[in-house]
């Protein structure tokens, strides 16, 4: 899309290249005549962009909500479209802080066990019920063999109730190389 400015320019460039009228210039190019001769009428707000700048950089992390409260409690009350527009014309408009930082790559699968209790991998499932309160079940699974070695269901599982199971578990089958621990959410 072409500014009024640009048109204008082109208007001017044209009458004193090729010495046509205006009215000629704003045919050839399809420009309304009405815009070009248009002069804006707009008040100078050189006293609003420098108390604007000035809120801004004393209060860097400060959008242009902020900055129109900020101007409204020193006595300069405007419209807020108006204040979002100079904002924008001031290039004052505050970087977006980023996401969350996400492991680049691939990640190296698991190296897949050769026994059974080389490696045990433990997981927590959560429901709730129907009054509201958590049902919270512990599975502890043997890699290799797919089988389930335990399953702990209560309302609340505790670490200190965490390292008893294993404890119990650890004294009837002896002991395992790697434990692994599922973290995803669900």
């Amino acid at each position: 899309m072409v500014t009024p400015d640009v048109k204008r320019d082109a208007v001017v460039h044209i009458c004193a290249q090729h010495g046509v009228s205006q009215r000629r210039a704003c045919e050839v190019l399809s420009f309304d005549r009405s815009s070009i001769r248009y002069r804006s009428v707009r008040p100078d707000d050189a006293s609003i962009r420098d108390a604007m700048k000035k809120v801004a950089s004393e209060r860097r992390r400060f959008g242009y909500r902020r900055i129109h409260v900020m101007l409204d409690r020193q006595g300069i009350v405007m419209n807020l479209k108006k204040l979002r527009r100079l904002y924008r014309e001031e290039k004052l408009t505050v970087r977006k802080r980023g996401g969350r930082k996400r492991a680049l790559g691939t990640r190296r699968p698991l190296a897949l066990p050769s026994r059974r209790d080389e490696r045990w991998s433990l997981d927590f499932v959560s429901d709730a019920f129907t009054d509201g309160r958590r049902l919270r079940v512990l599975a502890v699974v043997d890699d290799f063999t797919r089988e389930c070695l335990c399953l702990v269901a209560d309302t609340s599982l505790s670490g200190g109730r965490l390292s008893r199971e294993l404890d119990s578990l650890i004294a009837g089958r002896g002991s395992r190389r790697r434990l692994s621990l599922k973290t995803a959410r669900k």
